[in-house]
């Protein structure tokens, strides 16, 4: 006579056994294709995306809503504020860009613009936005109804000096007790500009 055949496991026992390896290969897959941690930092030059969703809680900003010839062709005020998305010192400034946006609205054209795109290239006139670019980042450019450049630095420019040609640009004035702003950091990534007490 023969041995007695093993018996084969219980369904319940053989579906437990294949989900427990399953799950042991997942974890081990997981483990071996992680992502490292986040690289995102305010202070360097690596890319991280659009910096003014990440660094400044606004992705609104990109892509603009108007252009510059637009804004000229309609006699609005344009406020041209020229960057990188791998620059730190363009992500320490977006939260003074959005904080154009939250104060000045529908009454100027705010147009943030990366500069890759205007490098060597000639520039077409004052409808060009690389007519009014130096070379340096940030750059601030405020022109008025008419055309006329009214406002034009580069690097960490507070917001209350662009406020300032915002407002003569527009003839609107500044709001009471505005003038006096700086920028908090409220975690090691955002900030926002506040009224100084």
């Amino acid at each position: 006579m023969t041995p007695a055949a093993a018996s084969p496991l219980p369904p319940s026992l053989t579906r437990c056994c294949a989900g427990l390896w399953a799950l042991m290969l997942i974890l081990a897959m997981g483990l071996v294709w992680a992502p490292g941690p986040a690289q995102a930092s305010l202070d360097n030059d690596r890319y991280d995306g659009n910096i003014f969703a990440l660094y400044a809680g606004n992705g609104s900003l990109v892509p603009p809503r108007s252009t510059l010839a637009q804004a000229l062709a309609a006699h609005r005020v344009a406020v041209v504020v020229y960057y990188l998305d791998d620059s730190g010192v363009s992500k320490q400034f977006a939260p003074v860009v959005s904080e154009l946006q939250r104060l000045w609205g529908n009454a100027i054209d705010l147009i943030p613009l990366v500069t890759d795109p205007l490098q060597n290239r000639p520039e077409g006139g004052p409808a060009d936005p690389a007519h009014y670019w130096d070379g340096l980042i940030p750059q601030v450019v405020v022109i008025d109804a008419d055309g006329r450049v009214v406002f034009d630095r580069h690097g960490q420019v507070s917001v209350d000096a662009i406020n300032t040609a915002v407002s003569k640009a527009t003839g609107i004035p500044m709001a009471p007790g505005s003038g006096s702003s700086a920028t908090l950091s409220f975690n090691e990534l955002n900030s926002e500009v506040v009224a100084s007490r």
